[in-house]
């Protein structure tokens, strides 16, 4: 039984353990008083992996990237047909968006299972984005996304791919299809909250997309960098 396939409170054991098994010390996401406040404005997202998106922010800063106020997570363990898209204000902190979001087509069905970096792929990319501007494209409103892990996401400007709207990210459907429909590799979302949404990520925010991938967990660079509890990441981003 795979992390995504575990029930809800076997999934989250297995996320911690994932947690702490990527060099993340004990002690650091107990002591990330963000993390603690976020789990209780989004109580449906696993700790764990909020844990995870905080120590990659916290990497990405102390690496010379500017902070940000507005953090994105997608846990693409989580079926399409679940919310699993959730945005934070982390000065509140408050949660301003939990939602559904699409992946690529050739990433799986209802279900992912398969990330790429490539051209043409028509598949999602894993790991910590920054974001850019937003702008009006084909698919209307939309925003670019600039991927920070080298051979993991950095091919995302090239591909691509930005957060927009959709009509095929439409939960009234999912009875009918099992599923939501599947982008070109974009996090899609419903057209009715991409304008908000795009608008609170825009211009230098984080977006942390995840999955259980051992290889990606084991050599990202922003999920090594902590040799200490890590401090609050609102705190250190005023």
């Amino acid at each position: 039984m795979t992390p995504a396939s575990a029930p809800a409170p076997a999934r989250r054991l297995a996320l911690l353990v994932i947690a702490l098994a990527v060099s993340i010390p004990q002690r650091a996401i107990a002591d990330f008083v963000d993390a603690r406040a976020l789990s209780h404005t989004a109580p449906n997202a696993d700790p764990a992996v909020l844990g995870l998106a905080l120590n990659a922010i916290t990497c990405a800063v102390k690496g010379g990237h500017p902070p940000a106020t507005r953090l994105a997570i997608i846990d693409y363990s989580r079926p399409s047909t679940e919310r699993r898209l959730w945005v934070f204000d982390l000065d509140k902190p408050a949660l301003l968006h939990e939602e559904w979001v699409a992946h690529g087509r050739n990433s799986g069905d209802n279900l992912t299972h398969t990330f790429s970096n490539a051209e043409g792929s028509l598949a999602t990319s894993l790991g910590l984005f920054q974001t850019m501007n937003a702008y009006e494209g084909r698919n209307g409103y939309s925003l670019r996304l600039s991927g920070l892990e080298s051979g993991v996401n950095d091919h995302a400007l090239r591909r691509a791919i930005v957060i927009h709207g959709a009509s095929y990210v439409n939960p009234d459907r999912l009875d009918a299809m099992g599923r939501l429909g599947r982008s070109w590799g974009c996090p899609a979302v419903r057209t009715a909250v991409a304008q908000s949404l795009i608008d609170h990520l825009k211009d230098g925010q984080y977006v942390f997309a995840y999955y259980p991938d051992s290889q990606w967990l084991a050599a990202s660079p922003y999920l090594h960098c902590a040799t200490g509890p890590q401090p609050s990441f609102a705190r250190a981003a005023r």
